[in-house]
């Protein structure tokens, strides 16, 4: 009866996400007036796909985006230029398959998003460049249920876990359970999204689950304990997100993109700065998390304030993308291998430290993390 009822969940489930991204994705696909970025073309609109929260009645972004927006740089820049700068929300539930679908489409030029979902995107043939890295990586927890004793890994043998598949939270766990002579088989899988998973937990439906964040509130909450977080592990483990581009946009608009990484390295520098930690911190809790959460995964994650939100190409970011790469198509996530070298296009973050005299400011070593 019980994988009866989880089967009949997952199957609502689905059925839910089926139409969420429908409708989402309509509604990305008409309100966005990509340029189309092909030679020689006159492009009116710049779209940039990023993950939005409600938030009093609106749709906010949070991170950079937030930051970018606010400031209003990059969009006197191009309004000079005869651009409209136009940002799409994305929710975070259907978050990497819609850009994903409006990157196909030609109808995003730009997103900032994870590196799963984009691996997942070249290697079905469209291509992208990573622009930008926007800081060193989020944390990701494992989390097991209320009165389950449970301190580690192993302890979770046999056990159902909550694992939202192909998301970029999926490489650190699949690291973890390599380096602990484990096997994917070893769990009881479940797919479910971040959102429902709390309620999984409570009752006992699943046993523990892989989550950002939000893995800090369950445990607030009393909910469940983490048992684990890539805090403790190599930098490359955290979960990455990067501003991507569109590569025949970015080859066909050089101007334009350097225009738009020149902003979020804008954005990075005042993010960077600790007078603005406070503000930093409550824009990112909002339609998120509790300002508490947020300042408590930003504090356990060992890395400096300064170098959170470095936009360096370091070493780790190359290879990150490496494993990435590996372990989507080892995992039969991809059929065809990504080149994760092709995918870094460090030019216009080197002009922009150069143009805006930051080449000191961030450490070029990625440090931080220990």
């Amino acid at each position: 009866m019980a994988n009866q009822n989880s089967a009949s969940f997952l199957s609502r489930l689905r059925q839910w996400l089926t139409a969420a991204m429908a409708l989402l994705g309509s509604a990305l696909l008409a309100g966005c007036g990509g340029s189309g970025g092909g030679d020689g073309e006159v492009v009116k609109t710049l779209t940039i796909a990023s993950i939005a929260y409600p938030y009093q009645g609106k749709q906010v972004f949070n991170g950079l985006n937030g930051v970018v927006i606010q400031q209003g740089w990059l969009k006197e820049q191009l309004a000079k230029k005869g651009v409209e700068l136009v940002f799409t929300p994305v929710s975070t539930a259907v978050g990497g398959p819609l850009i994903n679908e409006g990157f196909s489409g030609k109808r995003i030029d730009f997103a900032s998003y994870g590196d799963f979902p984009a691996a997942i995107a070249v290697a079905g043939g469209v291509p992208l460049k990573i622009v930008a890295p926007v800081g060193q990586g989020q944390d990701v927890y494992i989390v097991a249920r209320k009165g389950l004793a449970a301190k580690s890994l192993a302890d979770l043998k046999g056990k159902r876990i909550a694992l939202h598949r192909g998301r970029p939270w999926e490489l650190p766990f699949s690291k973890l359970v390599d380096s602990s002579g484990l096997k994917l088989d070893d769990f009881k899988i479940v797919n479910i999204n971040p959102s429902a998973t709390p309620a999984a937990l409570e009752s006992g439906s699943v046993d523990a689950a892989v989550l950002l964040s939000d893995g800090l509130l369950v445990e607030q909450k009393g909910i469940g304990h983490v048992i684990w977080s890539t805090r403790d592990a190599p930098a490359d483990w955290k979960m990455r997100a990067e501003l991507f581009g569109r590569a025949d946009f970015v080859d066909a608009h050089p101007d334009l993109t350097q225009l738009v990484v020149d902003a979020f390295v804008r954005a990075a520098a005042w993010s960077s700065d600790e007078a603005n930690k406070a503000e930093v911190i409550r824009k990112a809790a909002r339609g998120a998390l509790p300002e508490d959460i947020v300042a408590k995964d930003y504090a356990n994650s060992g890395i400096p304030w300064r170098e959170r939100f470095s936009p360096v190409f370091n070493p780790a970011v190359l290879a990150h993308y490496r494993s990435v790469a590996d372990y989507a198509l080892e995992r039969g996530l991809i059929r065809k291998k990504v080149d994760a070298d092709a995918l870094i296009d460090e030019r216009f973050v080197d002009k922009a430290l150069k143009d805006l005299k930051l080449e000191q400011f961030w450490a070029h070593d990625g440090g931080g993390q220990g």
